[in-house]
């Protein structure tokens, strides 16, 4: 654990990859006091203000402040990609681990299930299930998160099918150890390293899955201050009001950006054959 932390705190795309979430976090938990306005106040005297120097960022078209809706919108993207890529992983791990340490016609019923998932986009899976699940919050978190099951389920699979074949998991199934006991004791912790990188990916792309469907109009509710609502509104107003759109697709950009470079940094400490802690 000690060199783990080590190698993370000497791997610069890690520390940058943190340092931007952490500023998203930040502003998530303490929301309420960073925020010069309330998100919903309506200020009918400011429709489609400028940035100046009372909204920095300028109003949207009911006069609302940009700047605290995204404020307010980073407790929504965060809260949709943390709660939606949860369930992925464990539902995905779950299959995963049943599939590859099984094997035989559970394996086999399982890999065509996740095939048929992964023939569909993911666009196209998300707003299948929310035809049916219905517009709201919850039901955004719980698409996304089947959405992007099958890729953790794909990964594990892959690596229990690496480790069950090594030779202490042999010879623990020799001396007649439970199933279970060999999957909670050797199986899950030797598959950690890709689970962790794919989950800092996945909450990347479930901000842009959250984004792509609110701005859809399927998402959550309109009245939330979600950053795709946000974009919803601003490809109405791009012509007259470019701000409306524009930083709230900044801070999708830069939250996604630090997932991915969080994710990179996490896959140079945790592969032993791509450690450089002198990048």
């Amino acid at each position: 654990m000690k060199d783990f932390f080590y190698r993370f705190f000497h791997n610069k795309l890690a520390m940058i990859g943190s340092a931007f979430l952490l500023f998203f976090v930040i502003l998530a938990i303490f929301a309420p006091l960073i925020a010069p306005y309330d998100p919903l106040a309506n200020d009918y005297s400011a429709i489609l203000s400028a940035p100046t120097k009372s909204h920095p960022f300028g109003t949207d078209n009911l006069g609302r402040d940009i700047l605290s809706r995204i404020i307010f919108g980073s407790r929504i993207s965060l809260r949709v990609s943390l709660v939606s890529v949860a369930i992925a992983t464990a539902a995905g791990v779950l299959l995963g681990v049943i599939a590859g340490f099984f094997g035989g016609i559970v394996d086999i019923v399982i890999s065509r299930i996740l095939e048929v998932m992964f023939s569909f986009p993911e666009v196209l899976l998300a707003l299948l299930i929310m035809s049916i699940l219905g517009a709201s919050l919850n039901n955004i978190m719980i698409a996304i998160g089947i959405v992007y099951t099958p890729i953790f389920a794909r990964i594990t699979r892959g690596a229990v099918l690496t480790i069950k074949d090594s030779l202490y998991v042999e010879a623990a199934t020799t001396m007649g150890v439970k199933k279970r006991v060999i999957i909670v004791r050797h199986i899950l912790p030797n598959i950690l390293s890709p689970v962790i990188v794919q989950v800092t990916l996945s909450l990347a792309f479930a901000i842009l899955s959250e984004a792509a469907l609110s701005f859809l109009g399927i998402g959550v509710e309109p009245d939330v201050p979600s950053w795709g609502m946000m974009l919803n509104y601003g490809k109405t107003w791009i012509e007259l009001a470019w701000w409306v759109g524009v930083f709230p697709g900044i801070a999708i950009a830069l939250t996604v950006l630090g997932f991915n470079v969080l994710g990179d940094g996490l896959r140079d400490v945790l592969d032993p054959r791509l450690r450089n802690v002198e990048n």
